[in-house]
């Protein structure tokens, strides 16, 4: 095998080309574009008080809240043909591992914490996989990726169909129809694209898969007034197996509104 070739090949595009196939299943898409000029004002104050958080933990708390408050229907997964609510809101967030690897770190109860809890929770994850500790999702992948072709797509679809199809749990892989959390949060912007729409990965089972674009200003009318503002596009791909367009408008919704009353989120959420 050449050089390139291996390069080509990393762990991760060994799964992909084993878990998906040609689009042909139904899914929801959809995009806002967020005004987060007063936002990013707010993020550099906490930063000035202590607290690292970003623009990406924010928004995954945002998201975290409102499956919490304003549409658990979004917190439910496939289970043996049926929609199944889960039990917690864990966040998943894809992250910038060692070797510049694309990793995902998840955050357990995301919906009950502050934003400097979820901040502190993140950069605890991130060291952890930094110093080789991983998730489920990290280790099912790295232990499928070393598997030779074809047995690699034998050993998924074996997979799919006892955690995904028949609802039954892996523990020694610490892997279930619901292991690898409620939604999965993601910042292209840092690699500086505009906007793009994630994959519902079929492993995952997860409900919504949100991405973040790339901040850039924008002119917009405030107040009947034309002024430059700093602007990114939050898109949404949802699966329709377990909600309709409706929920998706509820959860922009929510989003444009927390985005323009952040402290809300230092409160703990109630009920």
């Amino acid at each position: 095998m050449t050089d390139t070739a291996q390069d080509l090949n990393t762990n991760w595009r060994k799964v992909a080309s084993t878990i998906y196939r040609k689009p042909r299943d139904s899914k929801i898409y959809g995009s806002v574009d967020i005004d987060v000029t007063d936002l990013e004002k707010f993020i550099a104050k906490k930063r000035k008080e202590g607290v690292k958080t970003t623009l990406t933990q924010l928004m995954t708390l945002i998201v975290a809240r409102a499956f919490h408050e304003e549409v658990p229907e979004l917190n439910a997964y496939i289970k043996r043909g049926n929609v199944v609510r889960r039990k917690s809101v864990d966040a998943m967030v894809s992250v910038l591992l060692k070797n510049a690897e694309m990793g995902s770190v998840k955050i357990p109860n995301a919906d009950t914490l502050t934003i400097a809890e979820l901040s502190e929770a993140i950069a605890e994850k991130i060291k952890e996989s930094r110093q080789g500790e991983e998730n489920s999702a990290m280790q099912s992948k790295h232990m499928l990726s070393s598997i030779p072709w074809p047995f690699r797509a034998w050993l998924f679809n074996l997979y799919k169909l006892v955690t995904i199809d028949w609802g039954l749990s892996l523990p020694g892989v610490n892997l279930s129809s619901d292991s690898f959390g409620s939604f999965v949060m993601s910042n292209i912007g840092t690699l500086g694209l505009d906007t793009g729409y994630g994959a519902l990965l079929p492993s995952s089972n997860v409900s919504l898969v949100m991405i973040i674009g790339k901040v850039y200003k924008k002119p917009l009318v405030v107040n009947d007034e034309i002024v430059p503002r700093k602007v990114f596009t939050l898109s949404a791909t949802l699966d329709h197996r377990v909600v309709d367009g409706s929920h998706g408008g509820k959860l922009f919704r929510y989003i444009r509104l927390m985005v323009k009353n952040p402290e809300m989120l230092d409160k703990k959420p109630t009920g």
